[in-house]
């Protein structure tokens, strides 16, 4: 059974860092690009960063570029998302989705997640 779990979230205040968590069962990395996705209240869920079954390529939302970094431990099965100069506005509940993509050195924020996980909340306040 394919299976996703986050962890990681936690209050921090503007500025600080985070290191989020996306262990994969059922599956391995190879098989699927993963992505990042938030929810803040009241908006729309949206794609932050991915990373292509191929391990390659990888790509950002302009709202996160230069301040976030994802990768991945084949070893563990895990995919990471590494947070820096965290802002308020990055306040969300944070998913991590498994893709199938044909092309293994391909991903886009915008993939439309095929399996979920059930998120973890990150809170940027002083």
């Amino acid at each position: 059974q394919l299976q996703l779990v986050e962890s990681g979230g936690d209050l921090v205040q503007p500025g600080g860092s985070l290191r989020l968590s996306c262990a994969a069962s059922g599956f391995t990395l190879d098989s699927y690009a993963i992505g990042w996705y938030r929810q803040a209240p009241g908006k729309e869920r949206e794609g932050v960063s991915c990373i292509s079954s191929g391990g390659s390529t990888t790509n950002y939302a302009d709202s996160v570029k230069g301040r976030f970094t994802i990768s991945r431990d084949t070893a563990k099965n895990t995919v990471y998302l590494q947070m820096n100069s965290l802002k308020s506005e990055d306040t969300a509940v944070y998913y991590c989705a498994a893709n199938y993509v044909r092309l293994r050195n391909w991903c886009g924020v915008k993939m439309r997640g095929d399996h979920w996980g059930q998120g973890t909340q990150v809170t940027v306040s002083s």
